[in-house]
């Protein structure tokens, strides 16, 4: 199978993408569409007429976002509604409120390098939990409305971090070996990329496409765990100590989104299904790990791996 292209960069934001694109009557979910590169996606489907809702933790900053959004350009209409993808109640009530079809699916949120051990009700490692098994909650109960809107697409913000680590069956949840704050996130970014090989293979009757995807490195919230250290390390602060809002070689919120959004309703990439993508394009194959920054290895798109995560995540959810 060859790589797929298309005419964008690692510099093509947003808008650019979805030029020309008309959402109008199209429905969309954006998890995490309250900041960074979720409220840049939720803004540039918006903009293109799609009616979009904010699935975010706290509906305040919600609010924010949907006034923000609305008070440009918009063509179409934003909603705020409450999801915490670490607690299967608010999963729950979330999905039980959707009514009608549903075209577009964005799992933006996430949780980046927990700098201690943390875990859920159920005893989950809390990256692993809301990176993927909330996100593979919501999108499971979605099943229906998004079959219903015959030609759905499911868009899975995922990372180069997964080059960090596979997903370690034997002891997912750090209960043996000692937790390690980027393995983990490492761990939970490589499921999302698995869910979305085994999603694709299973759902592509119902005409649901499903791909994943590399932002790229852009400042947000997500760094909001890093110490000092750390984000010098990854030239994120000036030699002050203050936080850079575009670093060097990193990109702006509206870059950021632009594969997100190609995925979610470019033309493009219609019928497109199961890989995984970064800087408008699919990413290389790798053969081994290198500057950990771009590409795929083969572990995260391993088809026994994603049939092996399905069964677990399943048996996670009590499905």
């Amino acid at each position: 199978m060859s790589r797929f292209t298309t005419p964008y960069s690692a510099q093509s934001p947003a808008a650019d993408v979805i030029a020309d694109v008309d959402l109008t009557g199209k429905r969309a979910v954006v998890t995490g569409g309250a900041s960074g590169i979720g409220l840049e996606t939720a803004r540039a489907l918006a903009d293109a007429g799609a009616e979009v809702t904010l699935a975010v933790r706290d509906t305040a900053a919600g609010e924010r976002a949907a006034a923000n959004i609305t008070a440009g350009t918009s063509r179409g209409t934003v909603h705020v509604a409450r999801l915490d993808l670490a607690d299967r109640g608010s999963i729950d009530a979330f999905v039980a409120g959707w009514m009608g079809p549903l075209h577009i699916l964005v799992n933006n949120a996430g949780v980046m390098a927990l700098p201690e051990v943390s875990r859920t009700v159920e005893g989950w490692e809390r990256q692993f939990a809301i990176n993927h098994l909330g996100h593979a909650a919501l999108t499971l109960g979605l099943h229906d409305a998004l079959a219903a809107a015959r030609g759905a697409r499911i868009v899975v913000v995922s990372s180069s971090a997964h080059q960090q680590s596979p997903v370690v069956f034997d002891d997912i949840h750090f209960t043996d070996r000692p937790y390690e704050a980027w393995s983990a996130y490492g761990q939970s970014k490589t499921a999302s990329i698995l869910f979305t090989v085994a999603l694709a293979s299973r759902w592509a009757a119902d005409g649901i496409t499903v791909n994943a995807l590399h932002p790229g490195g852009i400042m947000t919230n997500l760094q909001r765990h890093l110490d000092d250290a750390q984000l010098r390390y990854v030239g994120a602060v000036d030699e002050q100590g203050n936080r850079l809002a575009v670093p060097p070689g990193w990109k702006t919120p509206q870059q950021g989104a632009a594969t997100s959004v190609l995925l979610a309703a470019s033309p493009h990439v219609d019928g497109v299904t199961g890989r995984y993508f970064e800087d408008g394009n699919e990413a290389v194959l790798l053969t081994e790990r290198a500057d950990g920054m771009s590409g795929v290895l083969p572990y995260a798109l391993d088809e026994k791996d994603a049939e092996r995560l399905w069964e677990e995540t399943l048996r996670l959810l009590g499905r």
